[in-house]
């Protein structure tokens, strides 16, 4: 059960938050949106955040997302392991990609570029970080220093939200919960303390 009350659209719209632009990126809001509105001054710093690490960059949005998930699972949050999945295949990766994550190295749905950057995304995901200097090393064949500071960036924004929707064990929403039903439960997804 959530252990705080999520605000409604309603009640968002009331302390001045537009809800239009997190709908654009997700088919429910989603529950760290509707948590975070009791701060607004805080909800829209993080849509900032959100929209420049997430929006448009020099890394696929694909790519993006899987590493979220690696990190988020490397994290231990299923809420956003759920979210990051679902949103990896709104963004154009397979089903079949992401069932074969976690044999990304192995895989031959991965190219050494991903390989690289998923290793990065479970190693920068935990704490404390497990960068090293031959994973740096590895990563820079394959991305550049401004890629690299984005894909960073992404792991770091969902270091954010793990421990936000953690620690007030946010509902999942339907959307990213079917999709990690049908396509996550056997890569040991559980939806733990979210399922409201």
């Amino acid at each position: 059960m959530a252990r705080i009350k999520s605000l409604t659209i309603e009640e968002l719209a009331e302390r001045g938050i537009d809800t239009s632009p997190f709908l654009a990126d997700f088919a429910e809001l989603p529950g760290s949106i509707t948590t975070l509105g009791y701060r607004p001054d805080i909800l829209q710093a993080t849509l900032g955040l959100w929209t420049a690490i997430m929006g448009a960059g020099r890394v696929a949005a694909d790519l993006k997302y899987m590493a979220g998930y690696l990190a988020s699972r490397a994290a231990g949050c299923q809420y956003c392991s759920a979210h990051t999945a679902s949103n990896a295949a709104h963004s154009g990766a397979s089903v079949e990609k992401i069932a074969a994550i976690w044999d990304y190295e192995r895989s031959p749905l991965f190219s050494q570029a991903e390989r690289a950057a998923l290793s990065f995304a479970v190693l920068a995901g935990q704490s404390p970080s497990g960068v090293t200097d031959a994973a740096m090393a590895q990563l820079a064949v394959h991305f550049d220093e401004q890629q690299i500071v984005e894909l960073l960036a992404v792991i770091a924004l969902y270091g954010f939200f793990n421990r936000w929707n953690d620690s007030l064990a946010t509902t999942l929403e339907e959307t990213p919960r079917r999709f990690g039903e049908a396509h996550l439960a056997g890569q040991g997804w559980q939806i733990g303390n979210h399922a409201g």
